[in-house]
């Protein structure tokens, strides 16, 4: 395979074009075992994602960790898979559709997956083949890590290394504290509120990431934090009315704190919080981590633990508000290139 991709057959002066690519984290093709392993495998194969040494990770991955985890996760998907398929894939198009709408016709948009399909190779060479020589990358990542908004932009700048005429591009590597984002959740919290009532607390649910990743000089938890503290901020909230914390953790070791899934068990039993509502701000699409881990499994965990009222307040997904803040954070990153 030659180090350098083949052009397509646009002359120089014809490669002039903007394009927008967005990037999530991906999704399996389908809620099944064999779906999900080779998902799973070039997932946890990324060593942003797991700093391990791989001679010692890979046999733990492929001889263990897979055959065990793809059938469970597996069965997880299936509770949130939608009629159109994989609700990550199904929100990222409509926000792509969206952000379509609010930019001129000659910018041409495209999405990928930092694992699965459509890959970032596929997304970038599509763009390409349209004369796409100008290139904005927004990881779909509001709050940066290494293990996301990284890993996304490693993939973006080893498609650069290997194109023969590289393409100029901008990347957009955070924007947890954008006044478009912001009052987009807001709104969405607002909303969600007034029409089903409010808990006795708000609970902002961010992915969480290894301590050491933090320790080492990683942002996320000091993102996450702030855009909590903006949130609560536009909507008049004080400091005993919102908290903070972090789920999804994998393996041991030590993870940001404090867990969310701790705080289900902890809140009515020794603070006699009964009432919840939960949002994830860290996910601009609702996806596995939300419908099952946290609307599903959580509200179980709460109620078990005594509390009588959960709600799960969900993803900016396709919200118009959201829509806008997206289109207006692509266009502040393509000042120069983007013109009504």
């Amino acid at each position: 395979m030659p180090h350098f991709q083949p052009e397509p057959p646009h002359g120089a002066h014809q490669q002039a074009r903007v394009g927008i690519l967005l990037i999530n984290l991906g999704t399996p093709a389908a809620p099944t075992p064999e779906a999900v392993r080779p998902y799973l495998r070039e997932f946890l194969s990324d060593q942003r994602v797991v700093e391990l040494p791989r001679l010692l990770w890979q046999p733990l991955l492929r001889g263990i960790i897979l055959p065990f985890r793809s059938r469970h996760a597996a069965r997880l998907y299936e509770k949130i898979w939608l009629k159109e398929g994989s609700p990550l894939k199904v929100f990222t198009h409509r926000q792509l559709e969206g952000l379509r709408e609010r930019l001129p016709e000659n910018v041409h948009c495209a999405y990928a997956m930092s694992y699965g399909k459509p890959s970032i190779h596929e997304a970038m060479s599509t763009l390409k083949s349209k004369g796409v020589g100008r290139i904005i990358v927004l990881p779909l990542y509001p709050q940066y890590a290494g293990s996301s908004t990284g890993a996304a932009l490693d993939k973006v700048l080893d498609e650069l290394e290997h194109e023969r005429n590289q393409m100029s591009a901008r990347t957009i590597a955070r924007f947890y504290y954008h006044a478009g984002y912001i009052r987009a959740l807001a709104q969405q919290i607002t909303a969600y509120r007034k029409q089903y009532g409010a808990g006795e607390k708000l609970m902002f649910s961010f992915h969480s990431i290894p301590q050491k990743h933090s320790d080492l000089g990683d942002p996320y938890a000091q993102e996450c934090r702030e855009t909590a503290r903006l949130v609560a901020l536009e909507l008049g909230l004080s400091e005993q009315d919102y908290i903070v914390s972090f789920q999804s953790r994998f393996g041991g070791g030590k993870w940001l704190e404090p867990s969310t899934q701790t705080l289900f068990k902890e809140l009515p039993r020794k603070h006699k919080i009964t009432k919840l509502d939960v949002v994830c701000p860290g996910f601009v699409s609702d996806c596995l981590e939300t419908m099952e881990e946290i609307a599903i499994r959580g509200r179980e965990q709460f109620h078990a633990a005594g509390g009588t009222q959960f709600q799960y307040i969900p993803c900016l997904n396709d919200n118009p508000a959201w829509l806008d803040a997206l289109s207006d954070i692509v266009k502040e990153s393509g000042a120069g290139w983007i013109k009504a």
